[in-house]
């Protein structure tokens, strides 16, 4: 008899919220609320409800609140980890297309247009085309995955994403037997995006990113459309956003434009930046420093000046036990 064990990450279905549970948050949400009361969320996630207070609902495209009612909530969590709150989470982040500093993204993205938006998916696809987002969307359920984030710069989060996992889209697009990597590639938009428009940007544009089709087809990787039960903020990568959570921060590329499935592997924005600094890889490893700083450790956010919540930092984030075997045999300390 084949018995199978579920990783750390699994949520049992014991532990799914209730259909009348999700159907009265999609109320909340449709009516506006500011916030997901204790009323709303399951018994045994009342002591987290308070991380959810302040989420603004934003104003949803029709697709996503469509969406919303099949939405599987906590399909994956972090075991013992609280979710950091929704204000520090949208407001904390790097996006430099808004600008270089934690701030500027909360305050500068809000013009940008993400409606309508499409994505080109071309290369090594038996499927290529533009797709409008909704259309994208629409052949997929939503899952509520919580993931620990951890920046390269020694700070992390913990964050409920709302999204669906790349390799559906990606076998939807049908690889060919030549594609070896994912490229990626941010929208360019210098009327919207102050960042791209100052003579002191650190990247060339638009943005880019890769990774291995083995580690994108893994059922870790998501594709978010979402956050905190709600559309995602522009700030955050709205409309479309990249969460690979055993990975640093920046390989999680935001607003999306265009995904190709490539023979050879692709150009990425940091390591052409600055290659000994960040490596194509970017798995999250303790045991390998930035030239400038350790990664034996984390700020766990929130935190302050007096009370920094400091943590040890776990290999590949705290998810080994699922994505280690995607390199094995391999030398982490040089392909970093």
């Amino acid at each position: 008899m084949l018995i199978q064990i579920p990783p750390r990450s699994h949520c049992p279905s014991s532990e799914i919220t209730p259909e009348s549970v999700y159907l009265s948050r999609r109320r909340f949400l449709g009516a506006g609320a500011v916030a997901l009361g204790a009323a709303v969320l399951p018994a045994r996630s009342r002591a987290e409800s308070q991380r959810y207070a302040g989420v603004e609902p934003g104003r949803p495209p029709a697709w996503f609140t469509e969406k919303l009612p099949d939405t599987r909530w906590q399909a994956v969590e972090a075991p013992g980890d609280a979710l950091t709150p929704f204000q520090d989470a949208s407001h904390y982040n790097n996006f430099y297309e808004f600008g270089p500093d934690k701030g500027d993204p909360a305050a500068n993205a809000g013009r940008l247009p993400t409606e309508p938006w499409s994505v080109r998916i071309d290369g090594e696809v038996g499927k290529p085309g533009r797709y409008a987002l909704e259309d994208l969307v629409r052949p997929h359920a939503l899952e509520e995955r919580i993931y620990r984030l951890r920046c390269v710069e020694a700070w992390s989060m913990v964050i409920p994403w709302l999204g669906f996992p790349l390799a559906e889209l990606l076998k939807r697009a049908e690889p060919t037997g030549n594609a070896r990597y994912v490229a990626f590639e941010t929208l360019v938009d210098p009327e919207h995006m102050p960042g791209q428009r100052s003579r002191f940007a650190l990247l060339d544009w638009p943005y880019r990113e890769g990774l291995r089709l083995d580690e994108a087809m893994h059922p870790l990787t998501l594709l978010a459309v979402g956050m905190y039960g709600r559309v995602l903020p522009n700030q955050n990568g709205a409309p479309l956003r990249l969460v690979v959570p055993w990975k640093y921060g920046f390989k999680s590329i935001k607003s999306i434009v265009r995904i190709s499935l490539t023979e050879r592997q692709p150009y990425t924005s940091w390591q052409n930046r600055a290659p000994e600094e960040y490596g194509f890889y970017a798995n999250v490893n303790p045991a390998v420093d930035h030239p400038r700083w350790s990664q034996k450790r984390e700020r766990r956010l929130p935190g302050s000046l007096f009370s920094p919540n400091l943590r040890d930092t776990l290999p590949f984030n705290g998810y080994a036990e699922e994505v280690a075997g995607l390199y094995a045999g391999m030398d982490l300390t040089k392909d970093y």
